[in-house]
């Protein structure tokens, strides 16, 4: 039997509002759109949860949607439901299909890579993978996934026909989030997601599962297109042309470079943004994101100092929602276990554009043992192949990453730019890797505005950010050369104002005449 999963509804009568049938929400979320509906009462006894299931039977009979039964394989028997859903601790699949039909759905909770490969054993036809976000709809047992750990889960799939939905916490302004981010390195992306509360818990349950339903379709679509499409052809020469012609967008755009960095360099990033031609704000509090989200420009969360973390949560929801750039500079996250734990919560909760860091920092988000950090410099000679590292991790957190270091790299998951300017003196100023977030961001703000063209529910951004990962870091590095030797630079004293007039007087042909950059593909 052939399953659109793509919209999964799970029921739940105690988060139904006050005045609204159960019947009437299903029916109206049915005519929304949702394609599967699972039927969970836990409360219930036998005779009330088969009433429940005859009755959400007969409806989906009519709108051709199929109907399981969470947990009971009695009451699936008694209703001729088209499948089962069996949590860990509930009837083994093997049992559970030997009193069934054949043919008969069975899908199975999956918390952890264990409960997957088991899933894969017993045959199931599809797994629900969570809690992918925290959820108050049921006491969860298993820790929570996170969209970070779908992708891992998803990679122990392939070859198989099993199809998987992700569950948990999911609604209408973290779905693009949960999609973009739930993909595997290997390509392997969900095949639907389940939802509880968004949809039983709504006043208007039909337009709730209509909104769902539209934005899983135009991601799925926009996915296909990208795929089909022919892929960026980058070399060097293009790489320059087009950072030049984005230096002339943010002067003519003066994007807002909204900036939750640290106390220590906001006010030498202020100026790095002014000196680019774009307009920072410096602004922090949790009420004031989402009007700043709808302002034209880009994001830069830099947790040096974390502090702000509720405020970097909402900033980050809103620029998703926005669909506007988001750089994110771990700094110093290698130094302990609560900056580990926060970046993980920051990313989970939001999807970034760029990542930007150094060795350690970058490291410590890969967990890798290779390169070690303390405080927020790395310690060693670096990575043994820096191209790798940084292409692996964008596929994995599925985002352009920025390496920074004496050799600067880029990579989208695809193609990978080694950059070789900049000067010793940058390292011995403080909050220059900071600054090259703030030059990052203010470019990302550039690349989006030169594909405002672009319009897709389904995506999460747009704009080349790979390029404005690239543009920033060479604005500041070949900035960098020049201050460095000027004349009145005497030490890193006199070298940091130096470098901010350098900026400030950076010229599109300079960055083509200057740049050191190789690209590899």
């Amino acid at each position: 039997m052939l399953i659109d999963y793509s919209l999964y509804l799970v029921t739940g009568r105690d988060l139904l509002p006050e005045g609204t049938t159960y019947i009437k929400s299903l029916e109206e979320s049915l005519r929304g759109g949702v394609t599967v509906v699972q039927v969970r009462e836990k409360n219930a006894d036998t005779r009330e949860f088969l009433e429940i299931a005859l009755q959400s039977k007969a409806l989906c009979d009519k709108y051709h949607v199929p109907l399981i039964i969470n947990d009971r394989v009695d009451i699936a028997l008694a209703v001729n439901a088209d499948g089962v859903h069996l949590g860990q601790m509930d009837m083994p699949v093997h049992i559970a299909r030997s009193l069934l039909p054949p043919n008969t759905i069975i899908g199975v909770s999956c918390n952890n890579l264990e409960h997957v490969q088991q899933a894969i054993k017993d045959h199931v036809d599809y797994i629900g993978i969570g809690a992918v976000w925290p959820t108050s709809t049921k006491q969860l047992s298993n820790p929570v996934v996170g969209v970070r750990g779908v992708g891992p889960l998803l990679a122990a799939l392939d070859g198989t026909e099993v199809k998987a939905v992700a569950i948990g916490g999911i609604r209408s302004d973290n779905l693009l989030r949960t999609l973009h981010g739930s993909i595997s390195p290997s390509g392997h992306k969900l095949d639907g997601i389940a939802v509880v509360s968004e949809i039983v818990a709504s006043r208007d349950p039909y337009e709730t599962s209509r909104t769902l339903r539209e934005t899983y379709a135009a991601w799925y679509t926009f996915i296909a297109e990208q795929q089909a499409k022919p892929s960026i052809v980058y070399t060097a020469d293009n790489v320059k042309t087009g950072v030049a012609n984005l230096m002339g967008v943010i002067r003519a755009t003066t994007p807002l470079i909204h900036q939750i960095t640290n106390v220590v360099v906001t006010n030498q990033s202020a100026n790095a943004t002014l000196a680019l031609g774009a307009s920072p704000i410096m602004a922090t509090a949790p009420e004031e994101m989402e009007d700043l989200s709808r302002v034209f420009g880009a994001l830069l969360i830099n947790f040096g100092t974390v502090t702000d973390k509720e405020g970097m949560i909402l900033a980050g929801k809103y620029a998703n929602r926005e669909r506007k750039p988001l750089v994110f500079d771990p700094v110093g996250v290698g130094a302990t276990q609560f900056r580990r734990k926060t970046a993980a919560q920051l990313l989970n909760s939001w999807q970034a554009s760029v990542i930007k860091g150094n060795a350690g920092e970058l490291g410590a988000l890969a967990e890798s043992k290779e390169v070690q950090a303390k405080g927020v410099d790395s310690v060693g000679s670096g990575f043994a192949d820096s191209a790798k590292f940084v292409k692996d991790l964008a596929q994995r957190e599925r985002c352009v990453v920025a390496l920074t270091g004496k050799t600067d790299w880029v990579s989208d998951g695809t193609t990978v730019v080694r950059l070789d300017n900049g000067h010793e003196l940058l390292g011995d100023i403080t909050g220059s890797g900071c600054m090259v977030g703030t030059c990052i961001t203010t470019f990302c703000a550039a690349a989006w505005a030169e594909a405002s063209t672009e319009n897709s529910l389904g995506m999460l951004t747009k704009g080349d950010m790979l390029l404005g990962a690239v543009g920033g870091i060479l604005a500041l590095t070949i900035a960098a050369e020049a201050a460095a030797y000027r004349s009145d630079v005497k030490g890193s004293g006199t070298f940091l104002p130096a470098l901010i007039d350098e900026l400030h007087n950076l010229k599109p042909e300079t960055v083509i005449e200057k740049a050191r950059i190789q690209v590899f593909s």
